[in-house]
């Protein structure tokens, strides 16, 4: 017992020795370029391939090839990607969780040309770089693991590594080369990755689709270890192999047997499941992916030529007709995307999952295998499936609402992945299981009339979630998810309700796609099939329903007609490029078009002569002062600002604002405290907002103005006191909730939602606020003069000035009792600055009550009733703005 001991030990620290070799590649990639490589299994599937083409194929020696894999070709590999998909993301500036979906990109185009190189059959005859002794790897990992910690602690590269991880910005204007750290990191990361392929190879079937999921299944190392420490990660990955190895010996019997033998088989699996799970933090820099601009419109007549090319099938005959029977089914599984990642934003690396799990629940029920239920007819099976599989978007769905970025990348990939390890591996569940097609549409002409109606059915209930008042909040979620919520969007509801319906969705195509086989097969919804799907949509729209049947009959269409893997080759190389085109394809042809410049008619020529004649003539009459922005943005540049005019000129008073809501209650704070990390934020902040008056608070950098601000909005919680409203305790309320209580806000930083228009904009906040009243959206453009052409001009690309009076009236569209404006003058001019003064002031005239946080003194002194200075934490004065101010300007001329 003890020998067998002693020798499963050996074998699991051999593995564990090569998921020590994955999570040190992937730290150092991380902490180097703040990159989660999703594509660290598919090159170390590339490498081991590689090798063995040089030992195998080519019969060179062994040194040769590894020598040219590990030092030349991973290494290349990696400073590759760095140079040409990766650093073009982070310099362009673009939406952060762009890395994630191009480095899915380059695992689908990896995989893809391994498939069209060394095609899709396993290969058992990989060479063996390593004897199979554990002590060599293991020692590998322990020269890697302590050589990386010395060089990051000890050298100038380290120093350098550490301050990019820090602060890339910062580290370039200290004069750091953080391309040449990022190059490095990519560098050493797939060297990692090729060493572990090579050392797993020989152990392992060796194919395009099994290595590269292996090697990822064992991320879990990395982030149990917080992306950070290497020991961690080296102690994991030892902890886990053995364990997993010894699990083997035992071997219970009943009805856990099967279950614990998954378990052992999946240790690594379960380990990714918990830490995903149970470490939210890993990623959270990382914004959702989302349209930056507006979306482009289908050109007419597009539905017409897709309905016509979805009918020529019927036409077809044989082994045509029964490929195209695929390709309705696989659109309904791709629609959730659109509904989940599209629409709400949110990454969702599981879907197959649930189409695995609409084809195994209507095959058990039409075969009368569940448990308590009878045989069911086909359609009834497939629709029940859907009711049962619903409900389980809950696994991703739950996840997602205190997560974003790459943490919920890794807790949605987790589930799909223990799904198909649990699930869909287990024989129990799926041996001997076939399913038939409905009766009556037995046939393959039959059978897709029946796929394109519910294709049809699909098509409806996602423009419903697209359309409308759930569709702006979706569209609102998607584009500024803080933003929503101070508009008032449920946003953990909204997240929920997302992922329901697109595992729902992804059931129904699920189980349309196993009776158009006739079949469930397993391999047909393994988790690399989720990484395709999700790249599939994203680079051809995301939230484009086009795109995805588009998608679906290219995924189809060119596995079908070419050798296998075109299709993940193809997607593979349009994802690495998605910081250029974060629309699609078809968004950037269309842009490219639009961009040519409008030529003016002779009339418009005469009235810009004289334009310019008038600015000659009177220069200083016609300049306006842009006004920096205090949060870090540059000044309005003059063609950027606002081309319409004040909300009301001098002396005139402006249009009527919201009724006010009887019954307006207080806004206080009672010794409200607030702690970061033992520093002091907040100490015993006592304040009042009343109706009817405008209150400023001021102070210097760091004096805990936007800590005080979050906190009455509900995006931070106090350690210590209370935030009441109307005599109620609202300290631990969310910011929806709040908003629908009557207490909106606005951010420094803009959050519109730049795919919906003017229009929409406003819309959400009426929808969502605090009174429903029809003709808020009205009386709020009109209030800040966005009404005319511009309601509905798209908000993307709108000057500074407009946008600060579009978040402004989708605030006020709610019919707040209290509106919190944090910086609301920021990067606007003069002009418009005295515009947002006379509206400000016209506000509190109707009984609302503002609480502004402005560094702008000479707004204050005009706008404010009472002004409150703060520094470190607390309220060190307070009164009328001339004896404020007069008191601050005394104590500095003295100083």
């Amino acid at each position: 017992m003890s020998s067998l001991t002693w020798d499963l030990t050996l074998a699991g620290l051999s593995v564990g020795s090569a998921a020590a070799l994955t999570g040190i590649g992937l730290i150092v990639t991380y902490r180097a370029t703040g990159v989660l490589n999703f594509a660290h299994g598919a090159i170390a599937m590339v490498c081991a391939y590689a090798l063995r083409q040089c030992v195998v194929e080519w019969g060179w020696p062994l040194w040769v090839g590894a020598v040219l894999t590990l030092l030349v070709l991973a290494p290349a590999l990696g400073v590759v990607l760095e140079r040409f998909v990766f650093r073009p993301l982070s310099v362009l500036g673009g939406d952060p969780a762009q890395t994630p979906v191009a480095s899915i990109g380059v695992f689908v185009l990896l995989v893809g040309g391994a498939a069209l190189l060394w095609g899709q059959g396993a290969r058992d005859d990989a060479p063996e770089l390593v004897p199979a002794d554990p002590w060599g790897q293991l020692a590998v990992v322990l020269v890697l693991a302590v050589g990386v910690g010395a060089v990051i602690r000890r050298t100038r590269f380290g120093r350098e590594l550490r301050a990019v991880v820090d602060d890339r910005r910062l580290a370039v204007l200290g004069g750091i080369d953080a391309d040449r750290v990022a190059a490095a990191g990519w560098a050493f990361g797939s060297f990692t990755a090729g060493l572990t392929g090579v050392l797993l190879a020989p152990h392992v079937r060796l194919d395009p689709y099994g290595l590269p999921l292996l090697v990822m299944e064992v991320v879990a190392v990395a982030v149990a270890a917080r992306m950070r420490s290497l020991p961690v990660a080296v102690l994991v990955a030892l902890a886990i192999g053995v364990a997993q190895s010894q699990l083997t010996r035992l071997h219970p019997s009943g009805w856990g047997e099967p279950l614990l033998q998954a378990v052992g088989a999946n240790l690594f699996v379960v380990a990714l499941l918990i830490a995903s799970l149970a470490l939210p933090r890993v990623g959270t820099r990382d914004a959702l992916p989302r349209t930056a601009t507006a979306r482009v419109p289908t050109p007419p007549g597009a539905w017409i030529v897709a309905a016509v090319l979805f009918l020529l099938p019927l036409g077809f005959a044989g082994s045509d007709l029964h490929t195209s029977v695929q390709v309705p089914a696989l659109g309904v599984v791709l629609l959730s995307l659109v509904v989940v990642t599209g629409r709400g934003g949110q990454i969702s690396l599981g879907q197959a999952a649930y189409a695995g799990l609409g084809a195994l629940l209507t095959a058990l029920l039409a075969a009368g295998r569940f448990p308590g239920l009878p045989r069911l007819p086909e359609l009834a099976a497939l629709a029940l499936a859907v009711l049962l599989v619903a409900p389980l978007g809950l696994l991703t769905g739950w996840p997602a609402i205190t997560r974003r970025g790459l943490a919920l990348a890794l807790a949605t990939f987790a589930v799909g992945v223990g799904v198909s390890r649990f699930v869909f591996a287990q024989p129990y569940a799926t041996s001997g299981l076939s399913l038939d097609r409905p009766e009556g549409f037995e046939g393959d002409r039959a059978y897709y009339v029946l796929e394109l109606a519910l294709l049809t059915l699909a098509l409806l209930a996602t423009r419903a979630l697209r359309r409308g008042r759930t569709g702006r909040a979706l569209a609102a979620l998607r584009d500024h998810e803080p933003g929503a919520s101070a508009a008032g969007v449920r946003v953990p509801a909204l997240k929920l309700l997302a992922f329901v319906a697109g595992a729902a969705l992804a059931a129904l195509g699920g189980g349309m796609l196993a009776m158009g086989l006739r079949a469930f097969d397993p391999g047909a919804y393994d988790p690399v099939r989720s990484l395709l799907w999700f790249a599939a949509v994203v680079v051809l729209g995301a939230d484009s329903t086009l795109g995805a049947l588009a998608a679906a009959a290219l995924l189809v269409g060119l596995d079908a007609g070419a050798r296998g893997g075109v299709a993940a080759a193809l997607i593979g190389v349009l994802a690495v490029l998605v910081g250029r085109f974060p629309g699609g394809p078809y968004e950037a042809v269309r842009r490219l078009r639009s961009g040519r410049r409008p030529t003016l008619t002779a009339k418009g020529r005469e009235a810009r002569h004289r334009l310019r004649s008038a600015q000659l003539s009177f220069p200083a009459a016609t300049a306006s002062t842009p006004r920096a922005d205090p949060g870090g943005a540059e000044p309005t540049p003059a063609h950027r600002r606002s081309p319409l005019p004040p909300p009301a000129a001098d002396g005139a008073a402006p249009p009527p604002g919201p009724p006010a809501p009887k019954g307006r209650g207080v806004l206080t704070t009672h010794n409200l405290q607030a702690r970061y990390d033992g520093f002091t934020a907040l100490d015993g902040i006592d304040l009042t907002v009343p109706p009817g008056s405008i209150t400023a608070i001021i102070g210097p950098n760091g004096a805990g103005k936007s800590t005080l601000f979050h906190c009455l909005a509900g995006t931070l919680r106090p350690t210590h006191g209370q935030v009441r409203y109307d005599n109620k305790d609202i300290t631990h309320l969310s910011p929806h909730t709040r908003t629908r209580l009557g207490i909106a806000r606005t951010f420094q930083q803009l959050a519109v939602f730049p795919t919906l228009t003017v229009t929409e904009n406003i819309q959400v906040g009426a929808e969502q606020g605090h009174i429903k009243d029809p003709e808020a959206p009205d009386r709020a453009l009109r209030l800040l003069t966005l009404d005319g052409n511009l309601r509905n001009a798209p908000a993307a690309g709108l000057p500074t000035g407009t946008l600060r009076r579009v978040e402004l009236a989708r605030a006020l569209a709610g019919t707040p009792s209290v509106l919190l404006l944090d910086e609301p003058a920021a990067g606007l001019d003069t002009a418009e600055v005295t515009a947002l003064a006379r509206v400000l002031k016209a506000l509190a005239a109707d009984g609302t009550a503002l609480l502004v946080v402005e560094h702008d003194l000479d707004l204050v002194a005009d706008l404010a009733d009472v002004v409150h200075v703060m520094t470190a934490g607390r309220i060190i004065a307070s009164g009328p703005p001339a004896h404020v101010l007069d008191a601050l300007d005394a104590r500095e001329t003295a100083v």
